[in-house]
């Protein structure tokens, strides 16, 4: 498979449903990103900045395990979920194919 799809569900509530390439070496964040969602990315992908917060609402647990790092700036967050993550230590990869994420970041 060289294609997954990503779903993103928006502030409305409805569903934008993408077509993201595995085989390019992308995390989430820069996926999101090139498709114009409004995701700052202050720090551009290092886990320093939390700007790229989703909370995933479907297919947490075909997710990589959270590192330290990651989690330590997840943990500084007012809004942080049971299933939040940073979209730029997310890898685009076959497991997280129909994954659901909800944008919790300061993009807005």
């Amino acid at each position: 498979m060289t294609d997954i799809k990503i779903n993103v569900l928006n502030k409305d509530n409805s569903i934008t449903t993408l077509e993201a390439p595995t085989d390019m070496g992308l995390s989430l964040m820069e996926f999101l990103k090139g498709n114009d969602f409004d995701i700052l990315a202050t720090c551009g992908g290092m886990a320093l900045c939390a700007t790229c917060h989703v909370s995933v609402i479907n297919g947490f647990e075909d997710l990589h395990e959270i590192s330290d790092d990651e989690y330590a700036m997840l943990d500084t967050l007012p809004n942080i979920t049971d299933t939040s993550r940073l979209a730029c230590q997310l890898k685009l990869n076959d497991s997280m194919n129909n994954i659901t994420v909800k944008l919790m970041g300061d993009g807005h």
